[in-house]
């Protein structure tokens, strides 16, 4: 008797959970597969889709996007997004090559209409790719993301409008906290190892006076450190800004030479406290704010 209804509590257990993973594949299966480039363009993508998306990251958080290759584990997800969200303006190299691959998938590009400001190396020729740092940029982007998503999924456009409406709101009240912040900083100027913040600097009055690696990739030549140094002590300048997908010697020699702090950044959302857009921009400006406010 006892071996009889183990049997049967072996074969409920089973069927309950056999139950259950249909239902997550047929929740799964009812939702937008998205794949989106970067985690901020991710968190904006998952905050406008809500319930009715499932979002992937196709650089993985932490990776440089300048040397990350895709792998066909990647591609085979591509192809089997119904969208594809990108920034654009050159961030993701491989981007033409993909698209042929997967001919006729529909994919944005978030940074579409914005003003590009230009850099002066082969690898980003369409201009500097860091709009979202910028969160007035960011609300254009979640406006494309939306658009998007309403082509794609048409039946669910009052959802994604009360998403995006929310979202903008959080956006705007970000914007308006950062700029209030910046704007008690006695320190205007800062030197980066890589010139990302250049968006970021241009919304709130401040100024980029030195970039350590101007050429993704090539590092800085002594010449160009010593130039810096002179840089650094000329503005005054408390610390210089590395970020962590950029890890350089070159970052901790010339702060050593100018007796400044590093103060280590993350563009990307590479720490589990920044995969948030608005908690990556609020955990930067709160680093920013330790050495520009005095």
């Amino acid at each position: 008797m006892d071996f009889f209804i183990k049997k049967v509590m072996i074969y409920l257990l089973l069927s309950s959970t056999s139950l259950l993973w249909r239902c997550a594949q047929e929740e799964t299966s009812d939702k937008i597969m998205v794949g989106v480039s970067i985690q901020p363009l991710a968190d904006l993508t998952q905050k406008i889709g809500g319930s009715k998306v499932s979002v992937f990251t196709i650089i993985p958080t932490g990776a440089n996007p300048h040397t990350f290759e895709l792998t066909p584990g990647i591609m085979k997800k591509m192809n089997s997004a119904d969208l594809l969200v990108f920034n654009g303006i050159g961030l993701e190299y491989w981007l033409n090559n993909v698209l042929e691959a997967l001919s006729g998938k529909k994919a944005v590009f978030t940074s579409e209409g914005l003003t590009i400001l230009q850099e002066h190396h082969d690898q980003h020729a369409e201009g500097n790719p860091h709009v979202w740092l910028n969160p007035q940029n960011a609300i254009h982007q979640a406006k494309r993301i939306y658009a998007a998503l309403t082509d794609v999924d048409p039946t669910n456009r009052a959802y994604y409008e009360t998403q995006t409406a929310v979202l903008i709101k959080e956006l705007t009240i970000l914007d308006s906290d950062i700029e209030n912040q910046v704007n008690s900083w006695k320190q205007k100027r800062f030197v980066c190892f890589h010139p990302s913040w250049v968006y970021f600097a241009q919304r709130y009055g401040l100024e980029q006076a030195g970039v350590i690696e101007k050429t993704p990739g090539q590092e800085a030549r002594p010449k160009d450190i010593a130039e810096l140094v002179e840089t650094i002590k000329k503005i005054g300048a408390r610390a210089v800004f590395a970020e962590l997908q950029f890890p350089a010697r070159s970052v901790e020699i010339i702060a050593q030479e100018s007796n400044i702090q590093v103060i280590t950044l993350d563009p990307l959302g590479a720490l589990p406290q920044t995969k948030s857009y608005v908690d990556l921009m609020r955990y930067n400006v709160a680093l920013m704010n330790r050495v520009m406010r005095e």
